[in-house]
């Protein structure tokens, strides 16, 4: 984002950019951690995965190492790309909204006198940028859930690239009821999830004195 800024591009396009790279790198470290996590939540045999360092070595043991850490990485990447992306740019603008038309209810004065959020509209525009994101991503998510339970034993699921995934899915149960099955539900986790993730990222700015640009 410091890059972009002294460039001088600020537009949509490198809102979308700042927050694309950021959950990429987020994703890069942490999604072995995911990949374990829905191994131990899903199995069907319990006791074939016992705890995260047992889960970790069975599935190198039996998935090629390192690699079988990270299956399901592909559509994982194709969906934090919008995801994040477009979760910042909505947020953004969100807030715009709020700061310039909606102050008198989601505004008040900052430590410089300038209008900050308050909590309340931090919270709305944290809401609406996660539910907005969820949608636009949703499908990859499906498809990166699919693959981290395909592959290892006892699984029902047929091992297949993320594209023969995809087309499985679409296939088998089309869009609102296969791609999209379990949005509802995801959007009671994602709206207060993201809501409080960026109330304490705005705060933080806020008594950092990083509420103008870098």
């Amino acid at each position: 984002k410091k890059v972009l800024w002294q460039v001088r591009q600020i537009g949509p396009l490198n809102k979308i950019a700042t927050g694309s790279c950021a959950g990429l790198t987020a994703v890069a470290f942490t999604y072995p951690l995911d990949l374990i996590r829905a191994r131990l939540a899903f199995q069907v045999d319990e006791g074939y995965y016992r705890g995260i360092a047992h889960t970790t070595k069975q599935i190198m043991a039996e998935e090629g190492g390192v690699r079988g850490l990270y299956r399901g990485i592909t559509p994982t990447f194709l969906g934090m790309i919008p995801y994040a992306g477009v979760s910042f740019y909505t947020y953004e603008m969100t807030k715009g909204l709020c700061l310039n038309h909606l102050s008198t209810f989601f505004a008040r004065p900052g430590m410089d006198s300038s209008l900050v959020l308050s909590v309340p509209g931090t919270l709305l525009c944290g809401a609406v940028s996660g539910l907005v994101a969820q949608f636009v991503s949703y499908p990859m998510d499906v498809v990166r859930r699919r693959m981290q339970l395909s592959g290892f034993a006892h699984s029902k699921i047929t091992k297949r690239s993320w594209p023969q995934t995809l087309v499985r899915v679409y296939q088998q149960d089309g869009v609102a009821r296969g791609l999209y099955r379990g949005l509802s539900l995801n959007f009671v986790r994602v709206a207060p999830q993201v809501a409080v993730s960026f109330t304490v990222y705005e705060r933080a700015k806020q008594y950092l004195g990083l509420t103008k640009p870098p």
